[in-house]
């Protein structure tokens, strides 16, 4: 889609909240909570959003970008877009649906992960289904949008800063029905350690679901491996600081792909032998352990090679 924007807002210091309208007097196509938009960013490369949807309707489309000072430009790109300028973005696409039904659900978003958390608590609260939304960040001066939550949620939401009021996640995920839905939002560190808490309080692993607001990074210590198609027998060497979906298009392999970020699980493919090194949120423990299945968008490998099925 071509897409003009149409107005953009102050979220905080950081955040800017941009809206757009289609560049033809065609409608913009529905979408779900929960749902993105991937913009063409041109040299920099395509990156995603999750739209906004509060409970005053709109025929627009809205994202809120963080600026990322260390990060790769994306957002930078974002920001420097001017009213009455045009992009390029895909139709709204959607990896972290909610689940129909009548359980609770619990939302805990991190700093901007609270964007695609605004659609579903709007969803939620229009059918009536018991929710809570839990947004925590570094200090309140860089979370956006609170005021806004406040009014629209009530009692719902529940607000924590990592350096007054920080969030309990124990406590907090002990107190859940334990046939609850829990969506995660955030940084990988706070996945990490909300999941982790969830499963010890009782809750279902296949109840749990992720989204992250980060992109694949390399670690000290990584190495360079090979992989090998086993369709083909075509083998690949992966650089130390490629991913192997990065490595696997450089030699023309046609791979299946979307998040780069290792929670949507459009990627993951059977691994006929070698051993992962598993950086994904999107894997049950049991999966992991079983070496069988990897996200190959982040994940890589702890053998010299891996054979994988795509």
């Amino acid at each position: 889609m071509k897409l003009i924007l149409e107005q953009v807002e102050a979220a905080t210091d950081l955040i800017r909240v941009m809206t757009f309208r289609p560049a033809t007097d065609v409608a913009l196509p529905d979408y779900t909570a929960g749902a993105h938009l991937e913009f063409d960013l041109g040299s920099v490369g395509k990156r995603s959003y999750s739209l906004i949807d509060w409970p005053t309707e709109s025929d627009l489309y809205t994202v809120a970008v963080q600026h990322e000072v260390t990060g790769d430009g994306g957002s930078r790109a974002m920001h420097a877009l001017r009213v009455g300028e045009a992009i390029e973005a895909t139709e709204p696409q959607n990896n972290f649906p909610l689940i129909d039904g009548d359980k609770p659900v619990l939302l805990l978003a991190g700093g901007i992960g609270i964007t695609p958390m605004i659609s579903m608590a709007t969803h939620l609260q229009k059918q009536e289904r018991p929710f809570q939304l839990h947004y925590t960040g570094r200090d309140v001066s860089r979370m956006g949008f609170t005021e806004t939550l406040k009014s629209e949620f009530n009692n719902a939401v529940s607000f924590y800063e990592d350096n007054r009021k920080p969030l309990e996640l124990g406590q907090l995920m002990s107190s859940l029905a334990l046939d609850t839905l829990v969506y995660l939002c955030g940084p990988r560190g706070m996945i990490d350690a909300a999941r982790n808490a969830a499963v010890e309080a009782g809750i279902s692993e296949q109840a749990i679901h992720i989204e992250l607001f980060t992109i694949a990074e390399s670690r000290d210590g990584d190495t360079a491996f090979e992989v090998e198609v086993s369709s083909t027998g075509q083998v690949v060497k992966v650089e130390a600081d490629q991913t192997i979906i990065e490595a696997l298009e450089a030699a023309g392999v046609d791979v299946m792909y979307d998040c780069q970020r290792g929670d949507c699980g459009i990627c993951q493919c059977d691994v006929i032998s070698g051993i992962p090194d598993h950086r994904d949120v999107v894997l049950s423990d049991a999966e992991r352990a079983s070496g069988s299945v990897m996200q190959i968008c982040v994940s890589r490998a702890k053998s010299a090679r891996l054979v994988i099925d795509l």
